[in-house]
């Protein structure tokens, strides 16, 4: 089979008998912790992948050893077009590519690339709760734990917000995002 050899260098970036591969990202699930084997064969297939890590340190019974984790636990990153999905789905340990009813939606590039950059900077950075404004959530841990509250964010702060449904009245107080976990 005839391949163009493409490399992905960003945006407005280009080499010389390159052509930068114009295929969308999309977010591909796996079985549990197969994240690193389902990269390595997408690579073998040819494939454009991308699996964020970040690095922890785990306590073993006689050691402590730094491992490397997938940021996002189930999931990476796979360029491809939609010729190549049969053969995505053919690879041990894929679940299936995510999208909707009508069939795989692809990740924004710009999202994929921040994510890139950051992990690229080796700036610490590791998994957290996705939490979105009008979420119910609950405080895990200090003095107010197991509080339940409606999750708002205001400028750049967190703020959990009480009610009296009976009275109508509610208070606020600012939450550190990393304390709260989203109730199901």
């Amino acid at each position: 089979m005839d391949r163009e050899i493409c490399v992905h260098l960003g945006p407005d970036k280009s080499v010389p008998g390159f052509q930068i591969d114009p295929s969308p990202w999309y977010a591909v699930q796996t079985r549990a912790r197969h994240e690193k084997v389902v990269s390595r064969c997408l690579r073998a297939e040819g494939l454009e992948e991308y699996l964020p890590l970040y690095k922890v340190e785990q306590q073993w019974s006689d050691r402590l050893k730094s491992v490397e984790l997938p940021l996002m636990r189930g999931y990476l990153f796979c360029r491809m077009d939609a010729r190549q999905l049969p053969a995505v789905l053919r690879v041990p340990g894929v679940v299936h590519v995510l999208g909707y009813g009508s069939g795989p939606v692809s990740v924004p590039e710009s999202e994929v690339l921040d994510i890139q950059r950051l992990m690229a900077s080796e700036t610490a950075a590791w998994p957290c709760p996705y939490l979105r404004a009008g979420m119910a959530v609950r405080i895990r841990s200090g003095a107010l734990e197991g509080i339940v509250g409606r999750l708002e964010r205001v400028k750049n702060q967190y703020r959990l917000v009480l009610s009296v449904h009976l009275l109508q009245r509610s208070v606020a107080l600012e939450v550190d995002p990393e304390i709260v976990e989203a109730l199901e």
